[in-house]
């Protein structure tokens, strides 16, 4: 059995760590609300661009698969994945369902015989990769709020210049949906080629016939500039959700791992009660036993 002085130590030693994990809970529960209030802004920019580009779509009946982000490749012989993971842990399963899905996909495709370009964004993503023994194409760090538009653009801008040029047949893009403090959901997205459904599902109502409009420049020159923006906002709307859900999901770990540092201090407690009770009850016992030979 322990010795009171042992599961004091234990008890300190459980304080000091309960300490840490609830500082890491406060400071993850202050930039969660300022990443949610950043996502939640974002998504309706996100929306109305994919709706804006439908309606265009629609009311001038283009041909959109003519741009080449929307025209699916004949073969689908090189797929880019981009799992998209924090650069720290301590945020329970948040990396790891992203980088398992990642996987999964990998497999999938290599047991078609595909080439995959696996293109990591994140630290933690990154490392357990490369520690799997997978070959990375590309790699993305230290995104922060503040550089996650940036890093959208750079990363957008590559991966619809190797679409365009035929280098890659489709590019996947997995993270971290934000849905609340407690819950995020694993999204796996094709972002190229462009669905062309897409714009059909958010056309407003009543787009079907053609409206006379007159354009500067041409109808075509417009979309080719809209549909890489589109590809940039789903990209740095991919960053914001895993940012937010990051911060999410180390609150509630932080949380937990508290909540168990509190009841492991319980049970300590309660052990070095009895320990202590028991130490006193042998002295009782030795103090009647002197007692009773010196009166015998």
């Amino acid at each position: 059995m322990a010795s009171q002085r042992d599961i004091r130590r234990r008890i300190a030693s459980v304080q000091n760590t309960r300490k840490i994990t609830k500082a890491m809970e406060m400071v993850a529960a202050a930039r969660l609300r300022r990443a949610q209030q950043r996502i939640e802004s974002t998504r309706p920019y996100a929306d109305n661009m994919l709706e804006f580009i439908g309606g265009m779509a629609r009311y001038l009946q283009a041909d959109v698969s003519m741009s080449p982000l929307v025209r699916e490749h004949p073969e689908v012989n090189t797929v880019t994945i981009i799992p998209v993971t924090a650069d720290r842990g301590m945020c329970g399963a948040f990396n790891s369902n992203v980088v398992r899905q990642a996987v999964d996909r990998y497999r999938q495709y290599e047991s078609e015989g595909k080439n995959i370009h696996l293109v990591p964004v994140g630290r933690k993503g990154i490392s357990t990769l490369r520690f799997q023994g997978f070959e990375l194409h590309n790699t993305y760090a230290d995104i922060t709020e503040r550089s996650a538009f940036l890093d959208a653009q750079a990363l957008a801008y590559r991966v619809s210049g190797r679409y365009s040029n035929g280098e890659t047949d489709r590019v996947h893009i997995i993270y971290n949906q934000f849905k609340s403090a407690v819950e995020q959901n694993l999204v796996d997205l094709v972002i190229l080629p462009i669905q062309e459904e897409l714009a059909v599902e958010f056309s407003p109502q009543g787009a079907s016939e053609y409206m006379d409009f007159m354009f500067e420049p041409s109808e075509r020159a417009i979309l080719e500039e809209l549909l890489p923006s589109y590809v940039e906002i789903s990209i740095y709307r991919a960053f914001l959700e895993s940012l937010a859900g990051e911060q999410g999901a180390r609150m509630t770990a932080m949380r937990n791992a508290s909540d168990a540092a509190n009841e492991m201090i319980d049970d300590l407690t309660l052990a070095m009660n009895r320990v202590r009770q028991a130490s006193i009850t042998n002295e009782i016992l030795e103090v009647v036993a002197g007692a009773d030979a010196l009166s015998g």
